[in-house]
C-alpha cells in the first residue's frame, strides 16, 4: 500500500508542474492554425485602473496609458482612487484627460471594481460594444498592448483576452525565479489558448466584455481570476496575448515575495470554493480538465503531497532500499538546493541553479502558511503593495524584443 501511495502522489505531483504543460504542447502542436486577427478592429475602449497610495508610480501610469496606440477619441481611461492618502487621488484630478471615480473609505479592490463597473453600467450607452482593458497601477504596458488585445473582440465567442506579465531581475535569486516562474506559465497559457481557455488572468493586464462582469464579493482575494473564470462560465472564450504585456520588476527581496506568495498561493481555496460547479464535467467539459489540472491541483493536493512523499519516501528507502534511496537522495538534494538559495538571497549573492529549487520551495510553503491565515480569518482584503526593486519606466521596443528573446519557452 505505501509504494502504491508513494508513486501515485509522485505521478500527481510531476503531473501537475511537468505533464499538463507538456500535453497542452503537445495539444497546441495539433491545433488548426490562430486564425489573423484585425489590426483595424477599434471598438470603444475603458481602461480600468484601481489605485490606493500609488504616489510612487501614478504619474508614470497615467503618462503610459495616455501612450498608448489607440485612437484616442475610442479611448476612455477610468481611473478608481480606493482611499488614497498620498497625494495619488489629487494628482489624478489634476489631469484633464482622465476620468477619476473617488471611493472613500478605503474598501479594497473587490469593492472598487464593483463600483467601477456599476458606474461604466450607469455611464456608458454602448455597454455591449465597449470593451474594458484592466491594469494595475503599478504595471506599465508596451505601447501597443490595448490595440493587440482588441482585435480578439472581433470573434463574438472572445469573452476576456489575457494580456502576458512579464518579469524583470538584477539577477537576485528571488527576482530570478519569480522571472522563470512566469516565463513557463507564459508558455503554458499560450498553449492553452490554442486549445481551449487560458486558465484565469492577471491583473496586470487583461481585457473583458463589461455586460459579462459579474459582481465580486467584497471578500474575494484573487478578483482577477474569478473575473475570468465566471466568463469561462458563461460560455465565452478565454484566449492569451502575448503581444500585449506588462512590465515589472520582480519583488525586492525574499520577504516581499513572500507576502505576495501569501495572498496569491494561499487564498486559491477561496475561488476554488466559489467555483464548485465548475468541477463538473459533464457541464464543462475540457474546461474542467484544464481547471483541475492548471490550478485546483497546484492550490490544493499537489502541495499536500510534496509534504507527504518526504516522510514516505524515507520510509520507503530504508525498508526497500534501492531505487527508493536515490529518488530520496533526489528530494534532499533539491530541499538543500532550495535552502542554499534562501542564505544566498541573504547574502545579495547569485547563482542561476538554485533559482528554481528555492523559488519552487518558497511558492509551495506559502500555500500552506496563507491559507492557515485564510481560514484563520488574518487574511485582510486590503492588499499591501510589496516594495519592488525600483519602479519601472514604459517598457521600450527594446525591452520588448530583448525580453521576448529570452521568454519564448515554445520555441
Amino acid at each position: 500500500m505505501d509504494v502504491v501511495l508513494f508513486w501515485s502522489a509522485l505521478g500527481i505531483i510531476v503531473y501537475t508542474y511537468v505533464g499538463y504543460g507538456a500535453l497542452m504542447g503537445l495539444l497546441a502542436r495539433r491545433a488548426q492554425p490562430v486564425a489573423s486577427l484585425p489590426d483595424d478592429f477599434t471598438p470603444p475602449v475603458v481602461m480600468l485602473v484601481p489605485a490606493h497610495n500609488e504616489a510612487a508610480v501614478i504619474r508614470d501610469k497615467v503618462a503610459n496609458c495616455l501612450a498608448q496606440d489607440y485612437p484616442r477619441e475610442r479611448l476612455r481611461l477610468l481611473f478608481v482612487n480606493d482611499g488614497s492618502t498620498d497625494g495619488t487621488a489629487e494628482y489624478l484630478r489634476s489631469v484633464p484627460e482622465i476620468e477619476v471615480l473617488d471611493i472613500s473609505p478605503r474598501g479594497g479592490k473587490p469593492s472598487a471594481l464593483n463600483r467601477a463597473f456599476a458606474h461604466l453600467a450607469a455611464t456608458t450607452p454602448d455597454l455591449e460594444q465597449t470593451i474594458v482593458v484592466l491594469s494595475d497601477a503599478n504595471s506599465m504596458l508596451n505601447t501597443q498592448a490595448v490595440r493587440r488585445l482588441v482585435r480578439h473582440f472581433a470573434r463574438p465567442e472572445v469573452g476576456c483576452v489575457a494580456g502576458e506579465k512579464r518579469v524583470q531581475h538584477s539577477g537576485q535569486v528571488t527576482g530570478a525565479g519569480e522571472s522563470l516562474y512566469w516565463r513557463y506559465e507564459s508558455t503554458i497559457k499560450r498553449w492553452e489558448s490554442r486549445v481551449g481557455d487560458v486558465m484565469g488572468a492577471a491583473g496586470e493586464l487583461f481585457a473583458i466584455r463589461p455586460h459579462l462582469f459579474v459582481p465580486l464579493r467584497p471578500d474575494t482575494f484573487m478578483d482577477d481570476f474569478m473575473i475570468s473564470m465566471t466568463i469561462a462560465m458563461q460560455g465565452y472564450r478565454l484566449v492569451y496575448e502575448p503581444d500585449a504585456y506588462s512590465l515589472e520588476q520582480g519583488s525586492a527581496s525574499a520577504r516581499d515575495e513572500w507576502k505576495r506568495k501569501l495572498r496569491i498561493s494561499g487564498v486559491g481555496i477561496q475561488p476554488i470554493s466559489r467555483l464548485l460547479p465548475l468541477l463538473n464535467p459533464l457541464r464543462y467539459g475540457f474546461l474542467t480538465f484544464q481547471y483541475i489540472s492548471h490550478r485546483v491541483l497546484r492550490w490544493t493536493l499537489t502541495p499536500v503531497l510534496l509534504l507527504l512523499i518526504l516522510p514516505l519516501n524515507a520510509w520507503l528507502a530504508w525498508r526497500l532500499g534501492g531505487l527508493y534511496q536515490s529518488l530520496l537522495g533526489c528530494q534532499l538534494l533539491f530541499y538543500a538546493a532550495a535552502w542554499a538559495g534562501h542564505k544566498q538571497e541573504q547574502r545579495g549573492a547569485r547563482w542561476r541553479p538554485l533559482y528554481v529549487p528555492y523559488y519552487f520551495t518558497l511558492m509551495n510553503l506559502a500555500v500552506f502558511a496563507g491559507a492557515w491565515r485564510y481560514l484563520a480569518g488574518r487574511q485582510d482584503i486590503r492588499w499591501e503593495r510589496v516594495q519592488r526593486l525600483r519602479e519601472q519606466p514604459s517598457p521600450t521596443a527594446q525591452d520588448a524584443s530583448e525580453f521576448t528573446d529570452k521568454t519564448d519557452l515554445s520555441r
